[in-house]
């Protein structure tokens, strides 16, 4: 009689190592893959008006700062047109992942709400603020050959007829609306002409063609020192670091004039909190480096002091203001 020895134990082992080694290999399956540190890829940032611009130069020396907290390349890509709509609406649709950011101004995120009928956004429910980058006053000019030379003479000029006439970079620019404001101010007659862009506009005020108008310094400064431009006045209500000789309007009028134009960065609303930590820390860091501050300050911006907690209400602030000076000033565009 041959005896047979059973195999069930050793079968029953050999099942039971495929089955510890397929419920291994299922579980680590089942797991979500461990999400890689961000950013781990170049982050981008849209400018919403062309090269050359202020913003542009602005957004650039930024995102040079930038690339260095983050370990990784801040691309500067403009999207212009609109008066700064199509940009800043492609970032509100953009994945809220960090890797999409753009630069706001004034115009983008506390004008244009009231300027526009659908500028394709909401500036506050479709951005979260990132960081405070600097806010710069506006220079009110006039060409050295118009005979103007202080807003005292401006203001008596304004009184004649046919008064005097005013240039903007565009309707419902911070520069249009500044003119508004010094209008209601002074009284008389001022014409608003409105330029494409902001370069045209100089070279009109300079050739005498129009009065005055008001710009960013780093775009009149250079103008002003060939003594092609004179300034009469700042748009803040303190006095510019870019050239403290000059007078503010408010201390001029005995009024509470006080506009400037302003950046700020953003990132799509449901960003998540710890991209955005990052990115707040990353801008703070770039924001303490001194030879930044040096090189904003060459443009003519100004830190302001606001803070990550106060930036909303800031803005919201801002758009009241900038709301009204658009019902005032009558602008809207379609």
């Amino acid at each position: 009689m041959t005896t047979v020895t059973p195999q069930y134990p050793q079968a029953r082992l050999r099942r039971g190592l495929l089955g510890a080694m397929l419920a291994a290999a299922l579980g680590v399956a089942g797991l979500p893959a461990q999400a890689a540190a961000y950013p781990d890829r170049p982050v981008r940032m849209v400018v919403p008006f062309g090269p050359g611009t202020t913003t542009d130069t602005i957004s650039r020396i930024i995102a040079e700062a930038l690339a260095k907290p983050l370990g990784q390349q801040v691309v500067v890509e403009n999207k212009a047109g609109g008066g700064g709509t199509i940009g800043t609406a492609q970032v509100a649709r953009a994945a809220p992942d960090g890797y999409t950011l753009v630069m706001g101004t004034v115009g983008t995120h506390a004008i244009n709400q009231a300027l526009y009928k659908n500028p394709g956004y909401d500036p506050v429910k479709d951005f979260a603020p990132v960081a405070f980058v600097g806010q710069t006053p506006t220079f009110l000019v006039t060409g050295t050959g118009s005979g103007i030379q202080t807003l005292k003479e401006l203001a008596a000029a304004s009184a004649k007829s046919p008064g005097v006439a005013f240039a903007s970079a565009g309707s419902g620019t911070s520069g249009h609306l500044a003119g508004e404001l010094l209008k209601a101010r002074l009284g008389g007659e001022m014409l608003h002409v409105p330029y494409k862009e902001g370069g045209m506009a100089v070279s009109d005020v300079m050739s005498g063609q129009v009065q005055f108008m008001f710009y960013h310094p780093a775009a009149v400064m250079p103008h002003i020192q060939a003594g092609k431009l004179r300034a009469l006045g700042v748009s803040s209500v303190r006095r510019s670091a870019a050239a403290p000789d000059v007078p503010s309007i408010a201390e001029q009028t005995g009024s509470d004039f006080d506009l400037v134009a302003w950046f700020m960065l953003y990132a799509p609303s449901a960003t998540p909190e710890p991209v955005l930590a990052t990115l707040r820390k990353a801008a703070q860091d770039a924001l303490g480096d001194p030879a930044v501050l040096k090189r904003l300050a060459s443009q003519g911006v100004e830190q302001g002091g606001e803070s990550t907690r106060n930036l909303a209400s800031f803005q919201q602030a801002e758009m009241g203001k900038w709301s009204d000076l658009v019902r005032r000033s009558g602008a809207m565009v379609n």
